[in-house]
């Protein structure tokens, strides 16, 4: 996507240890209108795959996530990092560990909100190891519903998040994918066809 991938080179700050910044339009500050166009996208991408619902996880994926769900015209669920005293009623829950923040999470959707026999497609805003995607993935197999795709607003084709969804027989759409970070200059995979 065009328009994403301008956007990080114009506002994406590369910081030490494969970490891309991109604070100041996708995950602290938003640029509603970018995630419109995300979401937009992403329903193009995924206009027959019959999407029943949308999952995401907190809280950057829930912009992104709520667009998606918007131009499908399906609910958007996002999964919590952190169990609310108001949940008392049964949940599904995962164990996922975070890239940028070094840290694990228990990721939880009460499960009348993930019901059976659904095709869900997850959104979230990047993809380095693959371990939120995962994540995801296990809560909606977990209910008894499947998997219809993965949209992910960036990914790092670096790491080996990209391979590890696609080994595992998902369908993988990434708006934006970046080939290296090296020497604190942003690359697109796409780079390589304009050289």
């Amino acid at each position: 996507m065009k328009l994403l991938e301008e956007r990080i080179k114009q506002d994406g700050i590369v910081l030490p240890g494969n970490v891309l910044k991109v604070d100041s339009f996708l995950n602290h500050q938003i640029d509603p209108e970018l995630s419109q166009a995300m979401g937009e996208e992403f329903a193009r991408l995924f206009k027959d795959a019959k999407i029943d619902r949308v999952l995401t996880v907190e809280a950057s994926g829930i912009a992104i996530g709520v667009m998606t769900a918007l131009e499908l015209h399906v609910p958007l669920v996002f999964a919590r990092k952190k169990k609310s005293a108001l949940i008392n009623e049964p949940v599904y829950t995962h164990r996922v560990f975070s890239y940028t923040k070094k840290e694990y999470s228990d990721i939880l959707v009460l499960q009348k909100f993930l019901p059976a026999g659904e095709r869900v497609l997850l959104i979230d805003d990047f993809l380095a190891n693959g371990e939120a995607a995962l994540g995801l993935a296990k809560l909606v197999e977990d209910a008894g519903s499947e998997v219809a795709g993965i949209g992910i607003a960036i990914e790092k084709a670096f790491q080996p998040g990209h391979q590890r969804l696609l080994d595992k027989g998902y369908r993988l759409e990434a708006l934006a994918s970046v080939a290296s970070l090296a020497n604190g200059q942003i690359r697109f995979t796409n780079d390589a066809d304009k050289d």
